[in-house]
């Protein structure tokens, strides 16, 4: 065997301490991964156990509690995992226990007309309205173009099922076609300063505006009896009291009279026409409506009734406030509509967000307020003629993304279509304490 030069023991004694060196550190990291899974693993099951508040970053106005890093102060959520979706066939139909009193109904879309939440719908409520696709862009995107396949599905599927109608909205300054607000060149009307043609505009305006509503009432005479002829007019941060829209600038009240003229002409005698808003309970809101209702009813412009949208929360405004309103028109004679009841588990200004568990003790809180309002309505039934839900469960709901994207649960029944305390608030307050309900 040769023998080895010094200087190659030399070499190969400091790669075996390097090769060492280098397995040692392998172990060491190996460790110290494994341990800071676990730490990992643990922070993230103590967050999951804790309800996620995300603010949005945009400053509540009089709240600082929803610009708060910590989650709200509520009691623990039950810990009873959700039920798969189901329609519970042993209690009592919504629309059966309130039948005395008035219709119940609910807000849908095409897609809810068939599946579970078709089958939770028919066991429930005895009226619908079309929660977007009656609304004038969808019926008529183009001038002289109607669509009607998705408003005649949701009209098929009440009369299939026995359900009465309501129709909203013939017209509003939201979702509504630019092209009727274009003149004969094609020009934004808004754009007009010359006298002369600003009044040919609002002609324009007006005759496209006849016609829309004629031949959606021609169509729907016989299948719907309550419309929304116009939806949210009044503003009263805008001059005069009336929102400034389009319809607004261009003709004045000139469009809600039109309005109303051609869908009684068109519908005949037996239809019920609405002027629909929101925010009916303040006050001051209220008093501008119940002046312009009233001016327009002394000019001969036939309103039956006035709908109270009702999106209300489980702070406020008080059941008071929103019964107040609901009498003074029936002073004037007119009929009253909820028109779409929810119940937000968040003040109006407030962008926090419970997550995914939803505490108990405000669930409860909404129950008890579900309860007080249709104990009020149930009492005033001699000048409220129907109440609707928008919505009918709290998987499908605007909420969950206004003002913000978050999890919010203002219905009656929950994101497995199971009935909510809120519910046995509304159909059998005796009840409530003793029947199990899920978590949302």
């Amino acid at each position: 065997m040769a023998k080895i030069s010094k200087e190659k023991r030399k070499a190969i004694t400091i790669l075996l301490a390097a090769v060492m060196l280098v397995a040692a550190v392998v172990l060491f990291v190996s460790r110290g991964q494994e341990q800071g899974e676990e730490n990992i693993q643990g922070t993230t099951e103590t967050a999951l156990a804790t309800p996620a508040v995300r603010s949005s970053g945009q400053e509540a106005e009089g709240d600082s509690a929803a610009l708060s890093s910590e989650p709200p102060k509520n009691t623990p959520t039950s810990s009873a995992p959700p039920a798969e979706p189901s329609v519970q066939q042993d209690i009592p139909a919504l629309a059966e226990s309130l039948a005395d009193y008035f219709p119940i109904g609910a807000a849908i879309e095409p897609a809810q007309t068939g599946g579970l939440k078709a089958e939770l719908l028919k066991k429930h409520v005895n009226m619908l309205v079309a929660e977007n696709v009656m609304k004038p862009d969808a019926i008529q995107p183009s001038e002289g173009v109607f669509k009607w396949e998705h408003a005649d599905r949701i009209v098929s599927f009440a009369k299939e099922n026995g359900m009465t109608l309501r129709f909203h909205t013939l017209v509003w300054h939201s979702q509504v076609g630019a092209w009727f607000f274009k003149d004969a060149e094609g020009k934004p009307m808004m754009d007009e300063t010359d006298p002369d043609k600003r009044e040919r505009n609002k002609e324009l305006l007006l005759k496209r505006l006849d016609a829309h509503v004629r031949a959606i009432v021609e169509r729907y005479k016989d299948d719907i009896r309550d419309w929304d002829v116009v939806n949210e007019v009044i503003e009263p941060g805008d001059p005069d009291g009336m929102r400034a829209s389009e319809w607004y600038k261009i003709s004045g009240t000139d469009f809600i009279a039109t309005a109303f003229r051609a869908a009684r002409e068109a519908g005949g005698p037996n239809i019920r026409l609405y002027i629909n808003d929101y925010g009916t309970d303040n006050p001051v809101k209220r008093d501008r409506l119940y002046e312009l209702v009233k001016e327009l009813l002394e000019q001969g412009v036939p309103i039956d009734g006035v709908g109270h949208q009702t999106h209300i929360d489980v702070y406020g405004p008080t059941v008071a406030s929103i019964i107040a309103s609901m009498v003074k028109f029936a002073e004037l004679g007119l009929d009253n509509q909820v028109t779409e009841l929810d119940m937000s588990l968040y003040r109006w200004n407030d962008r926090s967000d419970y997550g995914d568990q939803i505490p108990d003790n405000m669930l409860e809180q909404q129950a008890d307020r579900y309860g007080e309002l249709f104990h009020a309505f149930k009492a005033h039934k001699d000048i409220l003629s129907a109440v609707v839900l928008w919505g009918i469960s709290d998987d499908h709901t605007w909420l969950n993304g206004f003002p913000v994207t978050r999890t919010n649960a203002p219905l009656l029944f929950d994101r497995q279509y199971q009935a909510k305390s809120a519910f046995w608030a509304v159909v059998d307050p005796a009840r409530r304490g003793s029947v199990q309900t899920t978590a949302p």
